[in-house]
C-alpha cells in the first residue's frame, strides 16, 4: 500500500512539474498575412522579402514560425476573410478597419483591434474625360473605380472629400458612380477609355502608370484635402492577438523594423518592390514615389480619428472610439499617435 501511494504522489508531482515547464498558451507555428498592390503595403513587402517576421519570432523563442502571404485588394474582401478565420493578420485601409471594429465590438468571435499603423502616401482621383474638372462635373454615367464600394480607404476619403466640398449631408453624392476594381484591372479599364470608368481614386505606382499617359489627369489629391493622415493599418481578430500576444510583438517589431529599412535602404527597398508587385515597374520608377513627401511609413498610427470622427458622424459605425489607443494592441499605447 505505502509502494502504491509514494508512486501515485511521484506520478502527481511529475505531472505538476511538467504543467509548470509548460507555456501556458501555445501560440501558433503558422501565420497568414494579407497585403495588396501599391506602395501603401510596402512594410510588408519588405517584411516578407527580409524574412523579418520569421526572425523576431524565433528571437521571441517561438521557434521556426511559417508566414504564409496572401494578397486581397479591397477592404471588403480582408475583412470577410478575417471573419471567415482564412486570415490572421491583414494591411487594409484605415475605414474598413473602422467599420470591423464597430461592427465586432464586444464579440469573442469577430472583435478585431489594431496592430499598427501602416503608412500614408498620395492618393490621386485621376480621370480620363476631358469634361471632368472637379468633384462637381460626374455625371451619374461616369463611373470611379475604387478597391471597395462604401468602407474601402477610397470609398470613405471620396466620401470625406465630397462632405467638404457639398456639405456633411452629401457625404454619399457620387456613391452611386462608385464600382468597386481591383487596382490593376482600374488602370487597364481607365487607360483603355473603352469603358463606363472615366476615374479612378488611386495610390503609387497606379498613380504614375495613369499618369504617363497625356489623356489622364489628377483633379483630386487627398494629401492636400486631409494632410498626412494614416491610409493603411494592420488589424487582426483580437481573439488571435490575445492568444498570440508574442507572436504579435513579434510582428510589429519585424514591422519597425521593416519601416527603418526603407528609411535606410531606399535602392534596394526600390528593387524589392519592382520584383515583388504586380506592376510592371523598375525601381528606377519606384525610387521617387519613395521619395516623395507624401509617402510614409511607421507603425505609429496618425490621423485615425479623423477618420472615426467622420465615419461616425455619418453613420458608418455605430461606435466611437473615446480615444485612438482604444483602437490598438496595448504596446502601441505610449507612442505619440492620434
Amino acid at each position: 500500500m505505502l509502494g502504491q501511494k509514494w508512486l501515485r504522489l511521484a506520478a502527481g508531482a511529475a505531472i505538476a512539474l511538467g504543467l509548470a515547464t509548460m507555456p501556458l498558451r501555445a501560440e501558433v507555428s503558422e501565420v497568414r498575412i494579407s497585403k495588396g498592390y501599391g506602395i501603401l503595403y510596402l512594410p510588408l513587402f519588405v517584411m516578407q522579402e527580409k524574412k523579418f517576421l520569421e526572425a523576431q519570432a524565433a528571437k521571441a523563442g517561438l521557434g521556426d514560425v511559417k508566414v504564409t502571404w496572401l494578397t486581397l485588394d479591397g477592404g471588403n474582401v480582408i475583412n470577410d476573410a478575417m471573419i471567415a478565420g482564412s486570415l490572421d493578420i491583414a494591411g487594409t485601409g484605415a475605414p474598413g478597419f473602422l467599420a470591423l471594429w464597430s461592427k465586432g465590438r464586444g464579440s469573442p468571435k469577430t472583435e478585431v483591434i489594431g496592430v499598427s499603423g501602416m503608412s500614408t502616401t498620395a492618393l490621386d482621383l485621376n480621370v480620363n474625360k476631358a469634361e471632368i474638372k472637379s468633384l462637381a462635373d460626374f455625371t451619374p454615367k461616369d463611373k470611379i473605380a475604387i478597391p471597395g464600394i462604401k468602407t474601402s480607404l477610397a470609398a470613405v476619403v471620396l466620401q470625406m472629400a465630397v462632405a467638404k466640398q457639398f456639405g456633411p449631408e452629401n457625404y454619399g453624392k457620387l456613391d452611386a458612380s462608385t464600382v468597386g476594381l481591383p487596382h490593376p484591372e482600374a488602370v487597364a479599364a481607365l487607360l483603355s477609355g473603352k469603358t463606363e470608368i472615366v476615374a479612378h481614386f488611386a495610390s503609387p505606382p497606379f498613380t504614375q502608370v495613369e499618369r504617363a499617359d497625356p489623356k489622364i489627369r489628377t483633379i483630386l489629391k487627398a494629401s492636400e484635402v486631409f494632410g498626412p493622415i494614416t491610409l493603411d493599418v494592420v488589424f487582426a481578430l483580437k481573439r488571435f492577438t490575445e492568444a498570440n500576444p508574442k507572436l504579435t510583438q513579434a510582428f510589429l517589431d519585424a514591422l519597425d523594423q521593416a519601416n527603418a529599412f526603407i528609411q535606410e535602404n531606399k535602392a534596394e527597398t526600390a528593387e524589392i518592390f519592382a520584383r515583388a508587385s504586380k506592376v510592371k515597374v523598375t525601381p528606377e520608377e519606384v525610387r521617387p514615389m519613395l521619395d516623395d513627401p507624401d509617402s510614409r511609413f511607421s507603425s505609429t498610427p496618425t490621423g485615425i480619428m479623423e477618420f472615426a470622427t467622420f465615419m461616425h458622424r455619418v453613420g458608418i459605425i455605430k461606435t466611437k472610439p473615446a480615444a485612438w489607443t482604444d483602437l490598438f494592441i496595448p504596446a502601441l499605447r505610449e507612442r505619440a499617435g492620434s
